[in-house]
């Protein structure tokens, strides 16, 4: 027994999509309002699962939080303990990170299991644990739990990351903001959530320059105070909007996210036959005719064609005449969805880090499992364009990072449907 999404494919989409806040953004802003004195409001934060799993750890360690609709209100100011993270919320999802350095400035100490989250191949964390061991950190094992304690704080440092790790960027950056003196993070990580966090800091009293950029100096400060802030659009929930348009046929204007936060996808998608047209923080996307092989793309650090969105326009591809190949430089794991897409009847396999298709004139419904967040998406945005009817399994996957889907793709005209697997026995 389990639920699924019961989606009857063929039809194409019409209409306006509203893209929410950016869950990349909302999970560290979260943990970062544990920075400040006083109370934050994030006027956007969607009950997605890893949202309200970041709200479990947040109060775990003390801090209040009052949602009011798809706001959030966070205060931290009678947190006390020793910054233990609860063992399921941080294990099931791996933006439990973004607690370390803020309990580290909070409790003088935290502790954690390692984290969790989609099945990507490996995902170190050794770039957050040696710039914060750098910063004054001291790092130890315990009884399987990552404990990390800093007796005289934390100091500004001189650090190179080895890799722009969006993550770590975001890690070394809350811890900068409090350090004692001035901190440079070079090979630092560019994407918009970056620069939204930075923000979202220097909203509360933080000295942070040249977040965007490869090297960010930040002045630490004594304080942070609360403000009201509101997150920046998902980018991969407008990705995701989009290749359905290309999957499934028909025009979609996507609305409140700027066509620059995604112009690689949004080449592709052209380059495969789809008119897009950019607007003033919205694009249209529109397909009326058969799609064509792309070549070869890749994904790369920002600005580059972004990883998470790898998955969703692979499948807009499956039925573009000719060959395609989306191969993802970050994770070596990232397209588990291809068993799916090739029980669909797509010509489409894994080959390394890649997934080679060869499209198909048509596809067909199947019962398909999803096994992480895009992935699942992914097998939604093919069965928009498959004949017959599909079940899509895996919805705790796609609960993680979009709220309403289903609905959402009703009000464009699919024919989408929450189901039990008992209602077919």
């Amino acid at each position: 027994m389990g639920e699924y999404l019961k989606i009857t494919g063929g039809r194409p989409l019409f209409g306006q999509a509203i893209v929410p806040a950016a869950k990349n953004s909302i999970l560290p802003l979260i943990a970062a309002s544990m920075l400040c004195r006083g109370e934050t409001l994030l006027r956007q934060a969607p009950a997605l699962a890893d949202v309200e799993q970041s709200v479990a750890i947040y109060t775990a360690l003390g801090g209040q939080v009052q949602r009011q609709g798809q706001a959030v209100r966070l205060r931290a100011d009678g947190a006390q303990g020793r910054g233990i993270l609860p063992d399921g919320p941080a294990r099931s999802m791996r933006s439990s990170v973004f607690y370390l350095a803020p309990a580290l400035h909070r409790f003088g100490r935290v502790q954690m299991p390692m984290p969790g989250g989609c099945k990507l191949g490996p995902r170190p964390i050794d770039i957050h644990l040696e710039g914060l061991n750098r910063m004054g950190a001291q790092t130890q094992w315990e009884d399987g739990q990552l404990v990390l304690t800093a007796p005289r704080g934390l100091h500004g440092v001189d650090y190179a990351l080895r890799l722009p790790s969006v993550g770590a960027t975001e890690t070394l950056l809350m811890a900068a903001v409090l350090a004692k003196g001035e901190t440079v993070l070079r090979g630092a990580a560019r994407e918009p959530e970056i620069v939204d966090l930075a923000l979202y800091l220097c909203a509360c009293g933080a000295s942070i320059q040249g977040a965007g950029s490869p090297v960010i100096r930040v002045h630490g400060r004594p304080e942070l105070h609360g403000v009201d802030y509101t997150p920046i659009p998902d980018r991969i929930y407008a990705a995701t909007m989009a290749a359905a348009v290309a999957s499934a046929g028909g025009q979609v204007r996507i609305q409140g996210c700027p066509a620059e936060f995604l112009e690689p996808v949004l080449s592709v998608l052209e380059l495969a036959g789809c008119g897009v047209q950019r607007l003033d923080r919205a694009f249209l996307v529109e397909r009326s005719r058969t799609l064509k092989g792309v070549g070869r793309v890749y994904t790369g650090v920002y600005p580059a064609f972004c990883t998470d969105a790898a998955p969703v326009v692979a499948a807009a591809l499956l039925c573009a005449a000719g060959r395609s190949a989306v191969e993802d430089t970050v994770f070596e794991n990232r397209f588990a969805c291809a068993a799916g897409f090739a029980a669909m009847g797509a010509q489409a396999c894994r080959a390394g880090r890649a997934v080679e298709i060869t499209g198909v004139r048509r596809l067909t419904g199947a019962k398909v499992q999803g096994s992480d967040l895009r992935g699942t998406a992914a097998l939604v945005v093919a069965a928009l364009a498959a004949s017959g009817e599909s079940q899509v399994f895996g919805l705790e996957h796609l609960r993680r990072g979009y709220l309403g889907l289903p609905a959402t793709l009703q009000s464009l005209g699919a024919k989408v449907q929450l189901a039990m697997q008992e209602d077919e026995e």
